[in-house]
């Protein structure tokens, strides 16, 4: 074999094993080849890596680049919202500087100034009120006069102040102190509670002079009546005291008065603590003498339930120690001379429930002292009991001896409607 065939023969074999120096360096140029492909491939999978990876970063907020946008953001915000937060502050401090809402004008700023009235004004309003009344139209061209044409002036809003702030405790009340009946109480709402007319129609009665206190004409609006003045409507004199009326069944052994210099028992021991307002015996009983007793503080309706001009009715049940006679019951009828009065009773009768002639019932209107007593000790009869069991259609029902109670609102409309 020469040596040309020996050298491709080892060629051959060198070229299936790797070895030859042509396969080598092709494989070396394709391994190159590979592996710069593979490192472009891995740069590639890097750099998709990479950008998956900022692509999620970027989803979620985490990307360096976001970040630095987001800080920037917020520093941004950071300054907007300090600058907003200094001019709220500053406007607020300006604010309390300087107050929004302007102070109202007081009343008396709003009140139209008008000079005094003379005398005579004053003295011929008094007396258009005293003889005119007060109608609607009077008391809107007052109004006008006063205050224009806008009317009477409404009041203010009162000031409130908060009570608490939790959940149960939470509310408002008003500021205004405790009122203190020894300061006075206003002029036109002692009028009004006197039953004289509303608050307003009191106030045009003191404009016009209507009205006097402690014999002085007032026309100054305000004006507060004190305990113990004296105020008077004309000829009238005004009682701010609410009306009362008792009604007492009066027990033996007790005087009819007021105080008694000997100090013996009084009608006044047994109502004492009825009521503050002071009341006063509408009448008289005697000592000896039970039954009903009217008491009240409306002086107008006492005088009228004592006046004989009115005929109010009482009934009174006679004891007597002896039987009475037909002949003395017919002289009781026809009446008995009195003092020069001659008194007839309204009725007179005996007593159906009782078997003796002892017991009679009596009704009359005359307001003499002791009159029962007086007519039968004429005739020579003593009575041993008298009671008084009607009062201008009051009677004793559910009311014990010695024992009080308060009219109800029909009994007094029904003594107002008398005589």
């Amino acid at each position: 074999m020469d040596k040309t065939t020996a050298r491709h023969g080892r060629n051959l074999r060198q070229g299936l094993q790797g070895k030859s120096p042509a396969i080598k360096a092709g494989n070396k140029a394709k391994n190159e080849g590979s592996t710069e492909k593979l490192r472009g491939e891995k740069e590639t999978a890097i750099k998709t890596r990479k950008e998956g990876r900022n692509l999620r970063q970027g989803l979620q907020g985490k990307s360096p680049a976001i970040k630095a946008g987001n800080k920037a953001k917020n520093e941004g915000s950071t300054e907007k919202l300090r600058g907003a937060k200094g001019t709220a502050i500053k406007t607020r401090k300006e604010g309390a500087k300087t107050p929004t809402v302007k102070a109202k004008q007081s009343f008396a700023e709003k009140m139209p100034t008008t000079d005094k009235p003379s005398a005579g004004k004053l003295k011929a309003r008094r007396k258009e009120a005293l003889n005119e009344g007060f109608s609607k139209q009077k008391r809107r061209e007052s109004s006008k006069e006063r205050f224009g044409d806008k009317g009477v002036p409404r009041k203010s809003k009162p000031d409130f102040e908060k009570r608490g702030t939790g959940k149960h405790t939470a509310g408002i009340r008003l500021k205004h102190p405790k009122k203190n009946e020894e300061q006075g109480i206003r002029l036109n709402k002692y009028i009004a509670n006197a039953g004289v007319c509303s608050r307003r129609e009191a106030d045009t009665l003191i404009q016009n002079g209507a009205i006097m206190v402690n014999n002085q004409i007032i026309t100054q609006m305000g004006f507060k009546v004190k305990p113990g003045d004296v105020v008077k409507y004309g000829d009238q004199k005004l009682n701010n005291e609410r009306k009362v009326y008792l009604l007492l069944n009066k027990p033996k052994d007790y005087i009819t008065t007021l105080d008694d210099p000997q100090k013996r028992k009084t009608v006044m021991d047994l109502v004492r603590n009825a009521c503050r307002e002071r009341l006063f015996p509408v009448g008289r009983l005697d000592r000896n003498t039970t039954g009903l007793l009217l008491f009240t503080n409306d002086g107008d309706l006492a005088k009228k339930l004592t006046h004989p001009r009115h005929r109010i009715r009482k009934i009174y049940h006679v004891h007597l120690e002896q039987s009475l006679s037909k002949a003395d019951l017919e002289k009781v009828a026809r009446g008995i001379d009195i003092d020069g009065t001659i008194v007839v009773p309204d009725v007179v009768s005996y007593i159906e429930s009782s078997d003796s002639k002892k017991e009679v019932g009596i009704e009359l209107h005359s307001g003499q002292n002791r009159v029962v007593r007086r007519i039968f000790e004429l005739l020579g009869y003593k009575v041993a009991k008298l009671d008084r069991v009607v009062f201008a259609g009051l009677t004793k029902k559910d009311l014990p001896r010695g024992k009080w109670r308060f009219l109800t609102e029909k009994e007094v409309s029904y003594l107002n409607m008398l005589g």
